[in-house]
Formats: C-alpha cells, sequence, structure tokens
C-alpha cells in the first residue's frame, strides 16, 4: 500500500568522503569533472543536489525525501499471482523491461544459494537444473504499478545476483558461483549467463550461455552500437576478479543471438596487476589490452587462475555494478581489502573504459564514514538516473541506503531500509542492503529491492 511519509529524519551525508587526489605520474582530470563523466549522453547535465532530509516512515519499511512515495510491489512468502508458488527469497539484481500499453515487465532475480530460504519453484520449461533454488520472477505492471501478474521466469539456476539489460528488450541474469554439478547437490554445472525474456520466459528458456564463460557473474552492459558486452566478476577473496568482454557471433541480433556463441576476453592493464593499486582519481591508462580466454569454461581452473602469457593479466576484488553512458562501459569495485590480498585499501572504486580509445580512466574513489550509521561505503548496483544523477545502492555495515550522486559530486540519501534484521547473537542493529536499483522506461518510477527480507518497492515523486 502506498506511504506517504511525513515527519523529519535529517540524515547528513557529509560524511561520505569523496577522495580525489592528483599524481605526476598519470593525467589528472577535475573533482567535478570526473562525476560529469559519469553521465556522459544522458540528460544528467544538471546536477542537483537532492531532494532533503529523509523523513521517518511510520510503518517502518522505507524512508524517503519528502513528497515521495512507496508502494510495495511484492514480498517474499506471499504468493506469486501466477500460482506457482510463494514468491522466493534474497531479491536482488532488476531490471525494468518495456511493454505494451504503458506495461512494464519488472525482472528479479533470487540470490538463493543451495540452501536459499524459499526457492524460485520450479517450472516446466523454465528450468535448468532441478535442484538450484535460484532463478528469476517477473512481475508485470501497469502505467500506475499496480501488479497485473507475478510469475516464475526461469528456475533451476544459483545464486542469481545481477545482470542486465539488452538493447532488444530482455536481461540477461547472472549466477555468482562456479560450483559444479555434484556440488551442493546440483545436477548440472553453475557459473552461466540465461537469458530471460519478461514478456514471454518460455521463448528464452533456461538455456546456459556458455560461450560467455563460468564464473562468478555479477553483473553485465551491453555496447549499443557494437552488440559486446561487458562483465564484472565478483570474487571476494584473493584471486581476485577479472573484467571481461564478450565478442557475440552475432551481435545486436534479438533473443537467441548470444546462443550463436562468439568469444571471451579478459581485460589487461599493461603494468597493473591489480587495479586496487590505483587511488588517485583520474588516473588514466591507454592501450588496454583484451586477451582471449584459455578456457571459458573453466573444466579444469577457474579463469581467474588460468594462465595469460607471461604478462599475466588484471585482477581487482569485488567487481559489481556495470553500465553503458555515451560512448564508455562504467563498472564498480565495491571495496579492496590489503588483508585479504588486495594491493592496496579503498572503499569503493567507478572505472571508465573507453571502447573507441581503449582507455581505462579511475572517474571516483569512495571514502569511508566515520559512522557506520551514514554513508561510508561499499558501493554495489548502480544506474542512471533518466532525470539527471547516478543511484549507488549501498551494501556495508550499520544503516543501508540508496544513494544519489550529482555531477558536482555532490552525495545524498535518497532511501533507507528500516526493516531491522533479527540474528541470533547480533551484537549491533543490522539492515538488509538494497539492490537491484532500476527506473521505468519513462523515468517515472524508481523500482528497488530490499534483498533481506525480500521485498520490491515502486518509488514515485518529483523526480527532476
Amino acid at each position: 500500500m502506498a506511504t506517504e511519509h511525513d515527519s523529519g529524519q535529517r540524515l547528513s551525508a557529509t560524511r561520505r568522503q569523496i577522495l580525489s587526489a592528483t599524481g605526476a605520474a598519470v593525467a589528472s582530470i577535475t573533482f567535478a569533472g570526473a562525476f560529469t563523466e559519469l553521465f556522459a549522453g544522458t540528460a544528467a547535465a544538471q546536477g542537483y543536489a537532492g531532494y532533503g532530509p529523509l523523513q521517518t516512515d511510520p510503518d517502518g519499511l522505507l524512508d524517503l525525501p519528502k513528497g515521495f512515495r512507496y508502494q510495495v510491489l511484492s514480498r517474499q512468502g506471499e504468493p506469486l499471482r501466477s500460482g506457482e508458488g510463494p514468491v522466493p527469497s534474497n531479491h536482488d539484481g532488476m531490471g525494468a523491461l518495456a511493454g505494451p500499453r504503458g506495461r512494464v515487465h519488472l525482472v528479479r532475480n533470487h540470490e538463493n544459494y543451495h540452501n536459499g530460504r524459499v526457492p524460485v519453484p520450479t517450472v516446466a520449461g523454465l528450468t535448468y537444473d532441478p535442484a538450484a533454488r535460484g532463478g528469476c520472477t517477473v512481475l508485470t505492471l501497469d502505467g500506475q504499478n499496480n501488479v497485473l501478474d507475478e510469475r516464475v521466469a526461469i528456475a533451476g539456476t544459483a545464486v542469481n545476483c545481477s545482470g542486465g539489460r539488452t538493447p532488444w528488450g530482455t536481461w540477461l541474469t547472472c549466477e555468482e558461483t562456479e560450483d559444479k554439478a555434484g556440488t551442493n547437490g546440483y545436477t548440472k554445472d553453475h557459473g552461466f549467463i540465461f537469458e530471460v525474456d519478461g514478456a514471454a520466459p518460455l521463448r528464452t528458456g533456461a538455456v546456459p550461455l556458455t560461450a560467455m564463460g563460468r564464473f562468478q557473474h555479477e553483473a553485465i552492459a551491453v555496447d549499443p552500437y557494437s552488440g559486446i558486452v561487458y562483465e564484472t566478476e565478483d570474487a571476494f577473496m584473493e584471486p581476485f576478479g577479472l573484467f571481461y568482454r564478450f565478442l557475440p557471433e552475432k551481435p545486436l541480433g534479438g533473443t537467441g543471438s548470444l546462443r550463436a556463441g562468439g568469444e571471451l576476453q579478459a581485460m589487461r592493464v599493461p603494468g597493473v596487476p591489480d587495479l586496487s593499486a590505483i587511488q588517485e582519481t583520474g588516473a588514466c591508462f591507454e592501450g588496454i589490452e583484451w586477451v582471449p580466454v584459455p578456457d571459458p569454461q573453466a573444466v579444469h581452473t577457474p579463469i581467474r587462475l588460468q594462465y595469460f602469457g607471461r604478462k599475466g593479466i588484471t585482477h581487482a576484488q569485488k567487481l559489481e555494478g556495470c553500465y553503458w553512458g555515451g560512448s564508455s562501459v562504467y563498472f564498480v569495485s565495491s571495496f579492496a581489502r590489503s588483508a585479504q590480498g588486495s594491493a592496496a585499501d579503498h572503499f569503493g572504486q567507478v572505472w571508465k573504459y573507453e571502447p573507441g580509445r581503449r582507455r581505462l580512466t579511475l572517474v571516483i574513489v569512495f571514502g569511508p564514514g566515520t559512522d557506520i550509521q551514514l554513508p561510508g561505503e561499499s558501493p554495489d548496483n548502480i544506474c542512471l538516473a533518466p532525470g539527471g544523477g547516478l543511484m549507488v545502492a549501498e551494501d556495508g555495515n550499520g544503516a543501508q541506503h540508496v544513494f544519489g550522486l550529482t555531477r558536482e559530486g555532490e552525495v545524498y540519501p535518497m532511501a533507507r531500509n528500516r526493516q531491522e534484521l533479527t540474528r541470533a547473537g547480533a551484537d549491533e542493529p543490522e539492515w538488509g542492503e538494497f539492490s537491484g536499483v532500476t527506473f521505468s522506461p519513462d523515468g517515472s518510477t524508481m523500482y528497488v529491492n530490499c534483498y533481506e527480507p525480500g521485498t520490491t518497492f515502486a518509488i514515485t515523486g518529483p523526480w527532476r
């Protein structure tokens, strides 16, 4: 039910430090200019200072700025409209696809592991591995965000983390696992990308896009000009993940084209084995190389451990969000910890790769907050807001927020999760992370998930 938020809880965003520095060895850009680049090719050239302080939600679900409203579209455990079973748990990445007559097909990942609490129901023609509990559901909404239908879009996949939309109107869902058949009870190998048609799921079925690699996938972004697909690998512990590109045999051909195969390559930044070592905002690297992956199926060895020649390959910890803007692809490293094997520590980076120039630039470095109740660390899912700015879903300690970033580098809170988790033995309060932040095709609604307890929100209001 839609809820208006009235009384005021002021949440300062000033603790979120955006660190920038210049170095003699790199090409520096201005601090504000770094943020300007994030919004290339969008309507975000204005840059606003946010929407004001968050208002306390009397229902204890979601704090928003004054004038904004939310609707709870779906919650885990409730019945699916299709009657196929309960709404699965662990709501994660999400994409809003345009349907006919102003409708929206909201495709939602469920990052269920082998022991997921509420599995995605198995459905004939849509199930890859009956022993796996992850997958996607799809909500069909009318122009007022009323739920017309909710059903399984793909089942029998594992740890469906994020993914991305394609220019031809489908969703690519990514498995963040490398488990093989026989592990955790699985009957098939996992670690693949699957294509999901939100309007007609049976059209895409449950077919792994094996040529796109078998590894701990996180997110993708498609170059709308060439059809090249960029992929991030979320490897938490050493050896860390790689940044990939997939060159399809039949680019931009619509549903089914990615099944034709192609070549998977990994990014090599000459002289940089670990991206965390780069700390200077504006650091720029020319002549980026793309090296063919020796064994995309990782039959014997995970890709990030394979031999890429004597010059090696470039790794990074926690590569997560990925999106296309203007003529570049942007990707996020959520954090790096030297204690876990990274070359240096940081609290979040955003990198920009320009295919036409083979150039990589460190656009943003996030810094820690001194109070875990305030903004501070671990950017995860990111998306461009149609009316201007960038939205970042936080996955860190303490309170969890969706933050907005303006082109001037100002950070402001857009939403705060008020659903406190109950964990046995927990010393401090915990709140579930945000995920799947995305906008409706007409830009009037921001959709976002609370990962736990699984909740999907539609947020409307005076978007600029």
